[in-house]
């Protein structure tokens, strides 16, 4: 792999349908990969002092195309902004990038168009490490292996999360929904014709907070803990029967019965819980709050892409900032 004038990283936005926090002391969880919400990273070597690192937020979609090539890149970096720096997280990960591939450390200026929203549990902060050290790797000229890229992107996200499960990290990067446990992960086949909605409800989670309230719940009672990882497990290898096996109107239960779960646990909004009505009355079958908590999105599920178009109006009519579609099965192709 040849050394490139400007390396060019890609990754994608996710969303949780099951087992969310109960990862983190884990116990399993289940991801699908949300392909159409993308980031892509150029990275190109800089006259700054060795490790240095300038980052720049491109509009989203202003530079992230398909057909887009890596020597076109330089076209955007009229926009980087030398005077901003990248976050702490972020420059542990391209210190750790040069550590683990023995390159000497350069100063390095990032071009980042990026359409996951933040703070939604979707996975940004994981996606757009996963696609600098791609970016990274394509400038230097590395095969970066898959463990590799994980650890990497993991020292980004510990900054970001505190005690990252690992799911977001693999997530961002599979094309296909994942099982993921304790560092494990297994690609599912899916026999489910549907849809899931992923709708923003216009408040940013806050994942962090989410974590150390939970952990605080847990420690002054253990027997909570017990039954919440106990309760999270038997739901979501339920639901990975239901969605292998086709059983769309079962999965959906999965997902509302999570969501109550979630939401006995303090995880919930009165926004969450809006959109997840809202759904519901428009006949989805079932759906949950996706990601950290206190605020970000619901996952629904719908039978058909007609039903979605559906469940979106009435998703939008209470407040979705933003929605997303993710078919699967027949409905995919």
């Amino acid at each position: 792999m040849n050394a490139s004038v400007v390396g060019e990283g890609r990754a994608h936005a996710k969303s949780i349908l099951c087992g969310e926090h109960a990862v983190v002391y884990g116990a399993p969880a289940v991801a699908i990969p949300m392909r159409q919400v993308s980031v892509t990273v150029w990275a190109r070597r800089s006259g700054e002092p060795g490790g240095q690192v300038s980052l720049v937020n491109v509009a989203p979609g202003q530079a992230n195309t398909a057909d887009r090539r890596a020597d076109e890149a330089p076209a955007a970096a009229r926009l980087w902004d030398r005077s901003r720096e990248a976050d702490s997280g972020l420059h542990d990960l391209v210190a750790a990038f040069f550590r683990t591939t023995g390159i000497t450390a350069c100063g390095i200026d990032l071009s980042v168009d990026c359409a996951i929203p933040p703070g939604r549990g979707m996975g940004s902060s994981a996606a757009c490490g996963r696609a600098v050290v791609l970016a990274l790797a394509s400038l230097f000229g590395r095969i970066v292996d898959a463990d590799t890229v994980f650890d990497l992107v993991q020292t980004a996200e510990r900054v970001a999360h505190g005690s990252p499960s690992g799911v977001d990290t693999v997530a961002t990067g599979s094309p296909v929904p994942i099982w993921f446990q304790s560092g494990v992960t297994k690609e599912l086949s899916v026999g489910l014709d549907g849809v899931f909605v992923i709708a923003d409800s216009g408040v940013p989670g806050e994942t962090k907070a989410a974590v150390d309230m939970l952990r605080a719940r847990f420690e002054a009672d253990p027997a909570s803990r017990t039954r919440f990882l106990r309760r999270s497990s038997v739901i979501t290898a339920s639901a990975v029967e239901d969605l292998t096996l086709g059983r769309a109107g079962d999965l959906g239960r999965r997902l509302t019965e999570n969501h109550e779960l979630l939401s006995e646990f303090g995880l919930s909004t009165a926004e969450l819980d809006r959109l997840l009505a809202a759904a519901l009355d428009a006949g989805c079958l079932g759906g949950k709050l996706s990601g950290g908590g206190l605020g970000g999105c619901v996952v629904v599920l719908a039978d058909s892409p007609e039903h979605a178009e559906r469940a979106t109006a009435a998703l939008r009519t209470a407040g979705a900032t933003a929605t997303w579609s993710v078919p699967t099965g027949r409905f995919a192709n």
